[in-house]
């Protein structure tokens, strides 16, 4: 049923807060995040998909050598990317797994583990005590909803009127994104406090 349900990583935003800089080209464990990201997923055996603005050769250089297919859509909105990434999936999928690309601390092991047992009900990563975070695992029923979400809703207002199960992940895992510069210097310096931690 894995090889059905292929990951979307939603890699189209504008990174409009970073004041400049690209988020997705950040370094995170040394290479670009996107491209971190894309073997996360590529880890799962799961078919991968990456949504892209239109003409983004940075973007679609870090993802250079690696099996996935690259959609190209408009940079803007969530909606709008998930949009045109679900428009562009195979038509035998029995539904996708949605990963935002701006979130570093999702393993491939998290990415399995929502994916693992999927029933046709929607499903999501969340915190130990029941926050509701990402991957999102959405069934093929809701597709034709999906392909009309509005601005940056993403799959949310969707998600509203159904049952979904919460798949508890490690840590902070599934709700660490980071959107601005601020955000990036307090994580890497979490990340530095572990490894000062781990070679006590």
């Amino acid at each position: 049923m894995g090889a059905l349900v292929p990951i979307l990583i939603l890699a189209a935003g504008a990174s409009r807060r970073m004041g400049g800089r690209d988020k997705l080209l950040e370094p995170v464990r040394g290479r670009p995040l996107i491209r971190d990201r894309a073997l996360a997923a590529l880890k799962t055996a799961a078919p991968v998909f990456v949504t892209l603005p239109h003409g983004d050769t940075d973007r679609r250089a870090a993802l250079e050598g690696l099996d996935v297919t690259v959609i190209e859509v408009a940079q803007g909105p969530m909606g709008a990317s998930l949009s045109a990434g679900i428009a562009a999936l195979p038509r035998d999928v029995i539904g996708v797994l949605v990963l935002l690309a701006d979130m570093p601390d999702l393993t491939s092991h998290d990415l399995g583990a929502v994916l693992t047992g999927f029933d046709g009900t929607p499903r999501r990563g969340a915190t130990a005590d029941g926050r509701p975070g990402h991957p999102v695992l959405l069934p093929r029923r809701l597709f034709d909803t999906l392909k009309n979400v509005p601005g940056d809703e993403g799959a949310r207002q969707v998600l509203k009127g159904e049952e979904v199960s919460l798949v508890p992940l490690p840590g902070q895992n599934a709700v660490t994104d980071l959107d601005t510069p601020e955000a990036w210097a307090a994580w890497r310096a979490a990340q530095s406090d572990r490894s000062s931690d781990s070679s006590l």
